[in-house]
């Protein structure tokens, strides 16, 4: 039972920025935009994110406090860095799949360089702790107490406002609606009046503002607060593209998928606890490839039915009927 506690316990931390980056890569892709700069975003946002930590350590600052500030940092930054990928996607008509990929190259080289300007090192590292013991009053509810409110991080309650938030956009408003008209039939939008450049905008900002949320809690829940040029998000930016396809594009089958991916990558940085795992003597590197071969399975078995939003990628203009 101890064993089935750490691995939900340390699944949970994980499987929020999944949520959160491919929840961001569902807003954009819904709106037209093929958004390939999911890691450079997430990343982005880690570096930002974890650079506040550093600046506001050495204060006498509670840890929750600080990582609430990182976060709105890292959201502005995501922001910021996704409207690269709206200028050149929108404005300039560019091949979103190559414009996404640059900026994912430019991010990790950006973070080395500044790093060793600054810190002589490959990265930022950080001295706070984020991590809570238990939620007082909610830890000592039976069972629910141990799982989610003991050992954990406040990422992972933020991660399912968001998620509620999300999903409350994307069914109820008049926003979501038109966000998703947009990515399906622009033309048809347009003639009723939706301006399809600024929903276009507006759903890849909301990529890069959950995607450089997604980056920092990365950081948080998987790196200890730290962020390094060499390793980045460790691939977690294309991992959510994956989930977001997984969960076609609907939330709620992107929280399932982000969990199940978590699950597995949890499990194989938990080989030793698990006596049967344990017992066959395999190499801890081939678990730990478990979340991208499970990744490649199901877009195998899934990708028939999959059907993305029929505007995605095509550059709009106005003057084509």
């Amino acid at each position: 039972m101890d064993t089935f506690y750490y691995l939900i316990q340390n699944t949970l931390p994980v499987a929020i920025p999944l949520l959160l980056v491919a929840l961001g890569g569902m807003f954009s892709e819904r709106s037209g935009i093929i958004n390939i700069a999911l890691e450079g975003i997430m990343l982005f946002g880690a570096f930002f994110g974890c650079l506040t930590v550093y600046g506001l350590q050495t204060f006498s600052i509670n840890g929750q406090v600080i990582l609430l500030i990182a976060m709105l940092v890292a959201a502005i930054g995501g922001i910021l860095y996704s409207l690269l990928l709206s200028f050149a996607a929108i404005n300039m008509r560019a091949d979103q799949t190559i414009v996404g990929t640059a900026l994912n190259m430019l991010v990790p080289a950006f973070i080395l360089l500044f790093a060793k300007m600054t810190f002589n090192s490959d990265g930022i590292t950080t001295n706070v702790n984020f991590y809570i013991k238990e939620v007082p009053v909610l830890s000592k509810i039976p069972v629910l107490g141990d799982l989610f409110f003991q050992k954990t991080y406040i990422t992972v309650y933020i991660g399912f406002l968001f998620l509620a938030i999300a999903m409350i956009i994307f069914y109820t408003t008049r926003f979501g609606i038109r966000l998703r008209a947009c990515g399906e039939h622009p033309h048809a939008a347009d003639s009723v009046g939706i301006n399809v450049y600024f929903m276009r905008y507006m759903g890849v900002g909301l990529s890069g503002f959950l995607g450089g949320i997604g980056g920092f809690f990365y950081s948080v829940g998987v790196m200890d607060g730290n962020v390094n040029g060499h390793t980045g998000v460790a691939g977690f930016g294309f991992l959510a593209l994956a989930v977001m396809i997984f969960g076609q594009w609907k939330p709620g089958r992107i929280m399932v998928a982000a969990v199940f991916f978590a699950f597995l990558r949890t499990l194989a940085y938990s080989v030793a606890l698990i006596p049967f795992l344990n017992n066959l003597d395999i190499n801890q590197t081939y678990y730990k490839m478990l979340p991208y071969i499970a990744t490649m399975i199901a877009l195998i078995f899934t990708s028939k039915k999959s059907r993305a939003p029929k505007a995605e990628g095509i550059p709009y203009d106005k003057s084509n009927r």
